[in-house]
């Protein structure tokens, strides 16, 4: 699933606008918590992921040109 900081805001909001609100007060929820989701989202965007070392891989080829690919999951970290 793709990050999407208005999709995360709009379900935030229709969790917490009460549904007798006012048409303006459910807008303006909804707009701030569009604007947190996309700040949560970016934030999330600009982060390193560091893959640790130590992934099984196969390959093929020659020494100069091999190809492969890993062969199972991998644990990474985010700072």
């Amino acid at each position: 699933m793709a990050l999407n900081g208005k999709t995360l805001g709009d379900n935030i909001a229709n969790i917490i606008i009460s549904s007798d609100a006012p048409d303006e007060q459910k807008a303006a929820v909804k707009k701030l918590w569009e604007d947190i989701g996309d700040a949560i989202v970016n934030h999330i965007k600009g982060a390193t992921i560091t893959v640790a070392a130590g992934i099984p891989v196969s390959t093929a080829g020659t020494a100069a040109a091999q190809t492969g690919s890993t062969t199972s999951t991998g644990t990474a970290t985010i700072s």
